[in-house]
């Protein structure tokens, strides 16, 4: 997994992404470009003109996001709606018509005091095996924001990572029957990644400001024995907090609010053949974990996120060649986040098979 040190203001950061990060963006590109086509009978014209629709939501939003994408395009010699509609690809991907939908997410686990002495989340992303090639560390220290270290894919500005105020975020991805042209759920991230506490995070996402539903997993801490976990899932119709237990919540990719199902439709048609059995896998490994006093540690986490019962579809996912072709997918990487720490531990690849490296959010001089 590439890594790249971004400084600067917004235009310095998204050009050198652009540039430094070309052959991760050109395959993002690429990716994107096939898939649609493929099982969505969607050219990237038409892909480039849905995503042109998010530009005011965008500019009232956060203006600089849009001067990062158009840096971005910049440095990578493509075209700035080519960023823009890789930034919105989930809203192109993951809405409308169910048979043709792809999900990506996908198993996410917080905990916190009381249960651990830090705050950790952690998720394994599981998606499209050939995108692990489009895969970037960012390191991103920005004018008077937090420093942030994040993966994503190339040319995608918001993802899953942490930042230099203690708070992270991780992805669930839902699909769903409706859309808006808001803000799309990407840079709904990146909100959350510029956020200086837990609360400034949710007031990114609370109001509706967001065109598409996903679970948003929100860590914060503020030391040791102080913070919390939460799974968040947020609409074009308001974030609802699904754990009711603000120090432990598992997600992966079915609606769990009752608030949301009255506003959009699941479309997820392998939840209880596969979302809905990781979830209470992953429920299942908590509970035994507390029942037979196991310390709550990355360690722990990263075993949990190693499972695989119910393979293919386990919480280390594989590929499931009985599904249809559009909706084959496996673990692509693997993040588990000490928020009290600003550690994260990262895999690049299937935690079954490969190590973490671990990697801290260290804040350089001050940005000029």
């Amino acid at each position: 997994m590439k890594k790249l040190e971004l400084t600067g203001n917004a235009k310095a950061i998204g050009y050198k992404h652009g540039q430094e990060g070309k052959d991760q963006v050109l395959k993002s590109l690429e990716t994107y470009e096939r898939l649609f086509h493929g099982y969505q009978q969607i050219d990237w014209s038409t892909v480039k003109e849905r995503a042109k629709i998010h530009i005011p939501a965008i500019e009232r939003y956060d203006e600089t996001m849009l001067t990062e994408m158009q840096g971005i395009a910049a440095g990578a010699g493509v075209d700035f709606e080519d960023i823009l509609a890789l930034n919105a690809r989930s809203e192109i991907a993951l809405t409308g018509q169910s048979h043709t939908s792809f999900a990506d997410g996908c198993t996410s686990i917080g905990m916190a005091p009381p249960y651990t002495e830090h705050t950790i989340i952690g998720q394994n992303w599981d998606w499209k095996g050939e995108q692990r090639d489009s895969l970037l560390q960012l390191h991103i220290e920005q004018h008077g924001r937090p420093t942030i270290a994040m993966v994503t894919e190339g040319g995608i500005i918001g993802k899953i990572g942490m930042n230099s105020s203690s708070v992270a975020v991780g992805l669930n991805a839902l699909i769903t029957d409706r859309k808006t042209d808001g803000v799309p759920i990407h840079l709904g991230l990146r909100a959350v990644l510029n956020a200086s506490s837990l609360s400034e995070s949710l007031a990114a996402v609370q109001e509706g400001q967001l065109a598409s539903s996903a679970n948003f997993l929100i860590g914060a801490s503020e030391g040791t024995s102080t913070g919390m976990a939460l799974q968040v899932e947020v609409s074009p119709y308001g974030a609802f907090i699904t754990n009711e237990d603000a120090s432990i919540g598992v997600h992966t990719n079915h609606l769990c609010a009752e608030h949301l199902k009255i506003h959009v439709n699941d479309h997820n048609n392998f939840r209880l053949s596969d979302s809905e059995i990781r979830k209470r896998r992953a429920e299942q490994l908590i509970r035994t974990a507390q029942r037979q006093g196991t310390p709550l540690t990355e360690e722990t986490m990263k075993d949990w996120l190693q499972d695989t019962f119910n393979a293919p579809n386990a919480i280390n996912h594989y590929v499931n060649l009985n599904a249809p072709t559009h909706r084959q997918m496996e673990t692509v990487f693997s993040i588990v986040m000490n928020v009290t720490k600003q550690r994260l531990h990262i895999c690049d690849g299937m935690p079954i098979e490969k190590p973490y490296e671990e990697y801290g959010v260290t804040v350089k001089e001050e940005v000029e």
